[in-house]
């Protein structure tokens, strides 16, 4: 094949109004872990994946054109039944949108629940039947 062939994404980055709630809401609601990486920067890691996390404003040189905390649409996937995922989430206290519904996934049908983060970012929890 000519040209790129993508494997996998390896991080993603979200601006955020505040990288220590934002860090505590995605370790307890969704397990991930925060870590600090280059110049006290910070990040959540989970699987081979990380999320930077950029504070608004901020002083990172390359960054998106319009930086904006809460414009981000996520679909994350657990092996968790989302029954379990479902109790799990209602029990840290977060209003669940939608769900479970079934929605169209990457690799098929996806089971899904939606509900947002402290920045108001659409987070959607599934899993593959």
């Amino acid at each position: 094949m000519d040209g790129i062939e993508i494997a996998r994404l390896d991080h993603l980055v979200l601006t955020v109004r505040d990288v220590e709630a934002t860090c505590a809401f995605y370790a307890r609601v969704l397990g991930m872990r925060s870590i600090a990486f280059g110049n006290g920067r910070r990040a959540l890691a989970f699987g081979q994946q990380k999320i930077n996390l950029h504070p608004i404003p901020n002083d990172v040189a390359l960054k998106a054109a319009h930086p904006t905390p809460g414009s981000a649409d996520l679909c994350f996937i657990t092996e968790v039944p989302i029954d379990r995922a479902l109790a799990h989430v209602r029990s840290c206290g977060i209003e669940i949108l939608d769900g479970p519904s079934t929605r169209a996934g990457a690799l098929g049908p996806i089971s899904s629940i939606y509900f947002r983060d402290p920045d108001a970012n659409l987070i959607e929890v599934s899993n593959y039947a």
